[in-house]
């Protein structure tokens, strides 16, 4: 895979260069993001109609840290495995769970994980406040697709917002707050010449 015309080298690349490993690194890191994908489903409070879960770091995390392209890879390969019925998902997996109140935010794990991955690949991971910045439109991302879907199954734009956006903001700006200190400090961790 080679490197995007201006951009800088992502955290995967840094701690396990792309020059090693080949398919079967990306093939790799891709199911290990879908495990931890999966995994941070499991780690949730029950709430209705959408329980909170730690998907959204886990998403911002694998997305800053892979870039663009396998962080889309990897959860494409985290839906499709909860497609074909293994229960990745919070409460199970299908495609009819795939089809219910979640669906959005799902979908939207998609999206943010291409952009914020596009702006790690541009260095937005390395600075507290460029990650915190990139980790909220990631969220925002997630979140305005999520409540879209989810309107048309609770009956209306403010019910979806009551119910799928206004008792996740406080857990929200914690995941943001804590995947934009996490990552900026992996990078000064880092031998200097794997930063490079």
């Amino acid at each position: 895979m080679q490197a995007v015309p201006g951009s800088a080298p992502t955290l995967i690349n840094a701690l396990w260069p792309r020059e090693t490993g080949g398919l079967l690194r990306l093939a790799l890191l891709a199911f290990a993001g879908s495990i931890l994908m999966a995994l941070s489903a499991k780690v949730q409070v029950p709430m209705w109609p959408v329980p909170m879960t730690m998907q959204t770091f886990a998403v911002l995390v694998i997305a800053m840290a892979y870039g663009a392209r396998l962080a889309g890879a990897t959860i494409l390969l985290y839906l499709a495995e909860g497609a074909i019925g293994l229960p990745v998902f919070a409460s199970g997996g299908g495609v009819l769970y795939m089809a219910g109140p979640t669906g959005g935010y799902l979908a939207g794990f998609l999206v943010a994980a291409v952009l914020v991955g596009w702006l790690a690949e541009r260095g937005w991971d390395r600075n507290v406040v460029l990650t915190f910045l990139a980790n909220m439109a990631g969220t925002a991302i997630i979140f305005a697709l999520g409540v879209a879907w989810l309107s048309g199954i609770v009956g209306g734009l403010e019910k979806a917002i009551v119910a799928g956006f206004q008792p996740f903001i406080a857990g929200a700006f914690v995941k943001i707050a804590l995947a934009a200190a996490v990552l900026p400090l992996v990078w000064k961790l880092l031998p200097k010449r794997s930063a490079d």
